[in-house]
């Protein structure tokens, strides 16, 4: 396929149009220096079949399951998919369908939202969820945005035990415009410590994870009678590994106003970092300061059922001053991706997946620990969890990539003084062999 259509004719057409001669004229505001006067470098073109040789040999370099054994998680996991989503996610219906404006051609994508907004309400147990966001961090940051709108405060707290890079986008957000982020340490048992909000009375809102990024669950219960003890302030929960509330009491149970996080557990292949869904959801009484798209359900003139784009109040639709956000789309394949994983699994199947990636970690952990390699965190943990290794384990863990395994994640560059800890993670896709196999090698490390 040719990428510029246009002949000769229609290319002079067009300059005529415009009143040039040639399409260099086009660029000629860009200074000279700053346009390229040479082509490009580039090798002789490939057959299709080279060119899939060439790119498989790229894939090569890459470590990835199920070739490699990855015990990474920080925000990313690696779940089975069923058959199911992909058979239907290939549907045209679905795999073409974009932003549904025209409600009348657009039924399938605007219930199938309706779906998935209405199971991500029951699995967080909050009144009203929206259309879906990019991903985790940037629901994050639209949370805390959204509060300090709702209380017309200036500061936020933001617990140090939430993902680092979801922090970094917060601080991206709320800077610039003048907002003071307070940051909370966390506690030796893992969990963030709630005692510089004690007395506060000027908080926007208090963000936690749970389990947070050192894989402990949080005792939301706890930090929702803290935070609100002064009725404006706002407790947000963010997750990265929603699987855990088939499992784990959930946010709206415990008194969360906003919760929200990632949602490529379910369904979406980790892809290398992307693309990501971002889950939203909050009490009702919140609903009209939400961010993003809402799907409702009406009824037409004939009294059938219907569904519709409503309280869409951001930049595309009224005065930009009154919206709520200029998040003007939402991942909505990835969210039809995830209603499918949740209605193929069921509410069942959810709880089930959640107890076998529960037992998965702490065999592991318990394996580890009887092997000598400490637990530094005392808190309960749903399907990671840190390690700390011995000063030496670098050597170790390069030595395991060379054998296909990814031993976890160093924490070291996020948090400095954890030197020598490492963020494991297991879930239904590692087998009690493959478990068994990674204490074996660590264990090795001891001996030389």
């Amino acid at each position: 396929m040719r990428y510029l259509p246009h002949t000769k004719e229609e290319i002079a057409a067009m300059l005529q149009t415009v009143g040039i001669a040639h399409l260099d004229d086009l660029f000629a505001h860009i200074p000279e220096e700053n346009r390229r006067s040479a082509p490009l470098n580039l090798p002789e073109p490939l057959t299709e079949w080279e060119l899939n040789t060439h790119t498989d040999s790229l894939a090569d370099r890459n470590a990835a399951a199920p070739e490699y054994k990855v015990y990474l998680g920080a925000g990313s996991y690696d779940h089975f998919i069923p058959a199911s989503v992909g058979h239907l996610l290939g549907r045209g219906e679905f795999s073409t369908a974009y932003t549904p404006y025209q409600p009348e051609i657009s039924q399938g994508t605007l219930q199938a939202i309706y779906e998935y907004q209405t199971l991500v309400c029951r699995l967080l147990g909050m009144d009203v969820a929206n259309a879906s966001m990019y991903d985790g961090a940037s629901a994050l940051a639209e949370a805390l945005l959204m509060a300090l709108r709702i209380t017309r405060r200036s500061k936020v707290a933001v617990s140090r035990a939430i993902h680092p890079l979801y922090r970094k986008v917060v601080q991206t957000y709320l800077t610039p415009p003048g907002y003071e982020i307070i940051e909370l340490p966390y506690l030796e048992n893992g969990r963030t410590d709630l005692s510089l909000i004690k007395n506060r009375d000027d908080l926007a809102a208090v963000a936690v994870q749970s389990p947070n990024f050192f894989g402990c669950i949080e005792d939301l219960q706890s930090a929702s009678d803290t935070v609100h003890k002064n009725p404006k302030t706002l407790l947000i929960t963010s997750f990265s590994e929603p699987l855990a509330y088939g499992l784990l009491k959930n946010p709206g149970l415990l008194g969360a106003d906003i919760a929200c996080g990632e949602g490529q557990s379910f369904g979406i292949p980790r892809s290398f970092g992307g693309p990501g869904l971002g889950m939203f959801a909050v009490k009702k009484a919140y609903m009209r300061k939400m961010p993003g798209r809402l799907i409702g359900q009406t009824k037409d003139i004939d009294g059938q059922r219907g569904f519709v784009l409503t309280l869409a109040a951001r930049e595309q639709h009224i005065r930009r001053e009154k919206a709520t956000s200029n998040i003007c789309s939402n991942q909505g394949l990835c969210a039809t991706n995830a209603v499918m994983y949740m209605a193929s699994l069921g509410g069942t199947g959810i709880r089930e997946l959640a107890r076998l990636n529960h037992d998965k970690a702490h065999y592991l952990q318990s394996e580890l620990a009887k092997a000598g390699f400490a637990a530094p965190f005392t808190s309960p943990f749903f399907n990671e969890f840190t390690v700390r290794f011995p000063a030496d384990f670098e050597k170790t863990y390069n030595r395991l990539i060379s054998k296909k395994i990814v031993a976890g994640l160093p924490l070291a560059s996020y948090y400095p003084e954890l030197a020598n800890h490492y963020l494991l993670c297991a879930t239904e896709t590692a087998s009690r062999e493959d478990l068994d196999y990674l204490v074996k090698e660590v264990r090795s490390c001891k001996n030389q």
